[in-house]
């Protein structure tokens, strides 16, 4: 009930920007795309199974918009298994930067139908249109299967998403789109752009933040672990040395 209220405030808000926007002055320079999301602050408590969070907007004049959600960058390491004496086992690897944590998409359309690959390239727009920097040390030919394998592996993870989700135009100006965050979501800074289209040609961009964070007792572990490893380290063992205890005292009553 209150997901489907806040939903609505969402669309009225919107809507009152339509109507600000259709009654500008023709002389007033207008921003002709207008982004908000339901919620700026995705919060991971310990049961925190996956959000959706609302993006919603509208547009001065008619165009496509496609939605661009890309978590913090990091580094990492594809490693290639190689089977030796019948034990698999990791060989050869390589290390990209600038990976983001997490990526999808969104459009009311299909993207390659609404802009030219070079717009697409240019704005770095779709998964395919990554640009993950390898470290030195790795042809061409070989570059190309381990970033291969890196996107295979988020998508299994459910962290990367090829195909767009779908954006839904509730009249020629306002337009709204549910984002999925899934239970594994990395924490951190995430960017979502939003671009208008007209033409095949950008015509306007907004770029708004999300802050994905863990909450509540489970950040507080979190903090705890990364802030004093080695103390963190002592207490799990001793916690597991007196479960261990109490399990063998209650079976031996029995």
């Amino acid at each position: 009930m209150a997901v489907s209220l806040r939903k609505s405030i969402c669309l009225c808000l919107t809507a009152l920007a339509v109507v600000a926007l259709g009654h500008a002055p023709k002389s007033a320079s207008a921003d002709p795309l207008v982004v908000d999301l339901s919620n700026h602050l995705v919060a991971i408590t310990t049961g925190f199974t996956g959000t959706d969070v609302l993006l919603f907007g509208a547009v001065q004049n008619e165009g496509d918009v496609i939605v661009t959600v890309r978590g913090p960058d990091q580094d990492m390491v594809v490693r290639r298994k190689e089977r030796k004496v019948g034990i698999w086992i990791n060989s050869d690897s390589a290390r990209y930067k600038n990976v983001p944590a997490y990526y999808t998409s969104a459009a009311n359309r299909a993207i390659e139908v609404i802009a030219p690959a070079k717009v697409l390239q240019d704005y770095r727009i779709g998964l395919e249109n990554q640009r993950f920097i390898a470290e030195s040390g790795t042809s061409d030919s070989e570059q190309e299967v381990y970033r291969d394998a890196l996107v295979r592996n988020m998508q299994n993870a459910g962290l990367f998403n090829r195909r767009p989700a779908k954006i839904s135009f509730l009249s020629n100006q306002l337009f709204r789109t549910d984002l999925h965050f899934p239970a594994n979501t990395p924490t951190g800074t995430y960017t979502i752009n939003v671009y208008l289209i007209r033409d095949g040609r950008i015509a306007s961009v907004k770029t708004t933040p999300l802050v994905v964070s863990k909450t509540g007792v489970s950040a507080e572990v979190y903090d705890f672990a990364h802030r004093y490893s080695a103390l963190y380290g002592i207490i799990a063992v001793i916690i597991a040395i007196i479960a261990g205890w109490i399990a063998s005292v209650a079976f031996r009553k029995r």
